[in-house]
């Protein structure tokens, strides 16, 4: 596993002062531009969803997408994206959370989950927990269980961990890495 973390930081850039001051953006626009490390995350991605027992993966908008997709192909799973509100066509399921400066909501339509489905939620950072502890409550709402949250990477110090783990019942919160 250390050779696979020191690849995928080796391809995420840091960008410092971006969306605004202070602030150090995790890039990983390199990583997808490269065919070996982006194969490389999809599988071990891939591999989470295999051990979790997953019949569906859910991709968090947009980056969740990106990532997700072919987590799911690889592991011959269905894939389910979880949509800012009002970007899904028909008959959604949504869920409002709270943001530093207001709320948000997602969807999902509901019936692409059943009481069958057992999901992995996969994006590609873990910060305050927010946008996944939604997409934990809507996946149980739609009746699906949750097997498991898989992040590319997990910013510690917002402590998303901490507050997910309640949410998560005892399934699996899985970062390849932390920083």
């Amino acid at each position: 596993m250390t050779d696979i973390k020191e690849l995928l930081l080796s391809r995420i850039r840091d960008v410092a002062d971006y969306p605004e001051p202070g602030v150090m953006f995790k890039d990983i626009t390199p990583l997808l531009a490269d065919p070996a490390a982006f194969t490389a995350l999809t599988d071990a991605l891939a591999e989470i969803a295999e051990r979790t027992g997953a019949t569906k993966v859910v991709g968090l908008e947009a980056r969740g997408f990106i990532l997700g997709a072919p987590v799911a192909v690889r592991a011959g799973l269905g894939f389910i994206p979880v949509r800012k509100a009002g970007k899904l066509p028909g008959a959604t399921l949504g869920q409002t959370y709270d943001l530093e400066y207001g709320s948000a909501e997602i969807e999902v339509h509901a019936e692409d989950l059943t009481a069958d489905d057992r999901v992995l939620i996969v994006d590609d950072v873990l910060a305050t927990g927010g946008t996944a502890e939604a997409a934990i409550q809507l996946i149980r709402r739609a009746g699906a269980e949750v097997s498991g949250l898989a992040v590319l990477m997990e910013l510690g110090f917002l402590a998303g961990r901490p507050r997910l783990e309640p949410a998560l019942e005892g399934a699996p919160l899985e970062a390849l890495l932390v920083v």
